[in-house]
């Protein structure tokens, strides 16, 4: 029986940190330390009561310190920060002598990448990005479905996600470009990463719409041409009569693929590979990274 592994977490109050909570303790591992400057984490009690929680990171950082030198080992640090912080506290965990699990987008610009694979090889630890659409039975049976037709075959891809956000939004950090960037990379990259993933590395790229709310465009991949449409705009999913709060769909030539089903239990399954030694690394993520990048910055 596999010994059970030391998480901890920083970012505990936000939006995914349940998922992650629930994953550690889905695969049989302990939490054993949280850090948020936001109090309101009542969801430790359903998962680890007995977490040690901290709300200033000095004092997260000594109590680390103070448990490796009792020799308890921490095997995972676990990040949910907003996004333009993943990359300093990536540092934080790899110079602890741990492994890294860091939620979508592992960071803003492709550069940070570099910069810590550098740090990798010096601590001889591993980041490992959360992809979790890599691992939907929709996609996975998409890609088996690419790789089984011939490779001068450009697929049609149409992809529109749209997840709407109250007013809040605005006035989070997720609103602030500097710090999320923006609606393409904060709820679209996981998207591009499995396109890349599935049709090949990106040719070209058009952007016809990015503001604070939606982005539209088209990408030219090895083997699809994709329009695709990103947006928290409420008012574009009425335009689309869609009923529901979201709209996830892709369509590959004829056939619709739905992001729904099992969409909440593939964190879970991410975490199993990981402690599997299966995890996706940097290199994985690059790619997409480098794409949002260069959207963000598209002159329209």
């Amino acid at each position: 029986m596999a010994t059970s592994k030391n998480f901890v977490l920083i970012g505990a109050a936000g939006y995914i940190a349940p998922r992650h909570m629930e994953a550690i303790k889905l695969t049989g591992n302990n939490l054993i330390a949280a850090l948020d400057k936001n109090d309101s984490v009542g969801i430790l009690d359903t998962y680890f009561p007995e977490c040690d929680f901290f709300t200033e990171f000095e004092r997260f950082d000594r109590h680390c310190e103070k448990l490796k030198l009792q020799g308890t080992l921490i095997h995972y640090v676990v990040v949910c920060s907003p996004n333009y912080l993943h990359d300093a506290h990536i540092r934080f965990g790899l110079r602890l002598g741990a492994d890294v699990i860091c939620e979508k987008p592992v960071v803003l610009n492709p550069w940070n990448i570099d910069a810590l694979q550098a740090i990798e090889q010096q601590t001889n630890h591993k980041v490992n990005c959360i992809l979790q659409l890599r691992l939907h039975p929709e996609i996975i049976k998409l890609k088996e479905q690419i790789l089984n037709t011939p490779k001068d075959i450009i697929h049609q891809v149409t992809l529109d996600y749209v997840t709407p956000r109250g007013n809040w939004y605005a006035h989070s950090w997720k609103g602030d470009v500097s710090k999320s960037g923006g609606v393409v990379t904060n709820i679209g990259i996981h998207l591009f990463d499995v396109l890349i993933w599935i049709f090949g590395e990106v040719i070209s790229y058009t952007v016809t719409t990015l503001n604070n709310k939606t982005a539209k465009g088209t990408l030219k991949l090895q083997q699809a041409h994709v329009s695709w449409l990103l947006s928290i705009d409420d008012e574009v999913r009425s335009i689309m009569h869609n009923e529901s709060k979201s709209y996830r769909k892709m369509m590959v030539n004829d056939s619709v693929y739905s992001f729904d089903k099992v969409f909440t239990e593939l964190h879970t399954n991410s975490y199993a590979h990981i402690i599997d030694g299966k995890g996706y690394g940097l290199a994985h993520a690059k790619p997409a990274i480098e794409l949002v990048h260069q959207i963000r910055l598209a002159k329209l």
